[in-house]
């Protein structure tokens, strides 16, 4: 078979055929009397084989190795081509999610994908101040995708750039909430409690939806920070995690103040106070979470808190009974001067 009918069987072109026969790949069997190429059918066969080594990737160096090596073994090549392949899979999968965030910020013009590109780069920088500056300017300068901030804020390990990430993403107007929510569904415990941290500074309708799921969540710092979260928006469903707070001492502070910001409304002063009162007198809770309850009584205003610190001034536990007494005290000086006023 001459080569310009190889070339229409094989779909290799008569140029490359002379170039696989210039580097001893594959020549023709024959010569026809005029002196043009002949193939046989073995040499068609060889071409075949060559296309389908350079299918998978070999260069022609190595598919000439695989045909003529008896020795050659094909196994480590193969692993290579699979190392190589999902290297140059993993790149342009990072060059498409870049492409498609610059797409999302809708540039205006090439000074604005410019800025983009340059933003995005900050925020993959390993420099921790890089990054923090590209947060500031992500919220103040240049319009980002919400996307890449909620990857960027995910995988932040620095505290002071982390930050500066939630403050860019709570700033950014845009709803991150649902991304950030696959975050609470991380298998990894750091992610989770970025994620929460993060619906924590968004202050919307479905950030506080998001929160309030969280508080059922099989993670506790979960639970926590988003009980936390809910308090300060003046959720009382956090009620009850705020008070396990306390009793655990997992920043019992922060819970003891969330519960006082709750109980500024009248309504849920009482149930407040009452929630307290039924935590202290479990029997499986401790002195010292006693003392943590009594002083969260503190801050909670109305008769059931009173008459609660009233009656632990006389507890058989003489720490309890002493901040009990103490927190009357504080409570009657401030009636009398209210009352003056």
């Amino acid at each position: 078979m001459l080569i310009g009918d190889v070339a229409r069987r094989s779909g290799v072109s008569a140029r490359m055929l002379r170039h696989y026969e210039s580097l001893g790949l594959v020549r023709p069997t024959g010569r026809t009397g005029s002196g043009y190429r002949e193939y046989s059918g073995e040499d068609i066969r060889r071409i075949f084989h060559i296309e389908s080594l350079r299918s998978l990737g070999l260069s022609l160096r190595d598919v000439g190795r695989a045909l003529d090596d008896p020795g050659f073994a094909p196994a480590d090549l193969v692993d290579d081509l699979i190392r190589q392949t999902r290297d140059r899979i993993a790149a342009e999968t990072e060059l498409l999610t870049r492409l498609r965030r610059i797409g999302a910020a809708e540039p205006a013009g090439w000074e604005d994908v410019l800025q983009t590109v340059a933003l995005l780069q900050g925020l993959g920088s390993k420099s921790a101040g890089t990054r923090q500056r590209a947060a500031l300017s992500a919220a103040e300068d240049v319009p980002v995708p919400v996307e890449a901030l909620v990857e960027a804020v995910l995988s932040e390990s620095d505290p002071n750039v982390a930050g500066a990430l939630r403050w860019a993403l709570a700033q950014s107007g845009e709803d991150g909430s649902a991304l950030l929510a696959e975050g609470l569904g991380s298998p990894a415990a750091e992610v989770r409690k970025r994620a929460v941290r993060s619906l924590a500074e968004i202050p919307d309708g479905a950030a506080t939806a998001l929160l309030r799921d969280a508080l059922t969540h099989p993670d506790a710092v979960v639970r926590r920070y988003a009980a936390l979260a809910l308090g300060a928006r003046g959720v009382t469903d956090a009620v009850p995690t705020l008070l396990d707070m306390i009793v655990e001492e997992r920043d019992d502070a922060g819970a003891a103040d969330a519960l006082s910001a709750l109980a500024t409304d009248p309504a849920w002063a009482d149930e407040i106070a009452e929630g307290l009162v039924e935590a202290l007198a479990r029997a499986t809770v401790g002195s010292s979470a006693r003392r943590r309850l009594t002083q969260a009584l503190a801050d909670i205003p109305g008769s059931t808190a009173s008459r609660a610190l009233e009656e632990l001034s006389h507890d058989e536990d003489r720490a309890v009974a002493l901040t009990a007494t103490y927190i009357l005290q504080l409570r009657e000086a401030r009636e009398r001067r209210a009352g003056g006023g």
